[in-house]
């Protein structure tokens, strides 16, 4: 399965993304960039593609899908 994970830089060169696995890239960017309009501290942000379960959805906001409903 593959899933998409936002992934955040910070000016002292660290990336951090946290648990947030999203089923598209899409989803995944739109979150990205949604989110990065309202925080302060990232510089920029990217998107990997992992193999975790998908847990979330993005429909003008991050949706959390409980896990029996994570399907490919």
């Amino acid at each position: 399965m593959t899933s998409y994970a936002p992934i955040f830089k910070f000016s002292h060169g660290e990336n951090a993304g946290n648990a947030q696995r999203f089923a598209t890239l899409a989803e995944a960017e739109a979150s990205a960039a949604d989110r990065f309009m309202r925080w302060t501290l990232p510089t920029g942000w990217h998107v990997v593609q992992t193999t975790d379960p998908v847990n979330y959805r993005y429909d003008g906001r991050d949706i959390s899908i409980p896990t029996t409903e994570a399907k490919p």
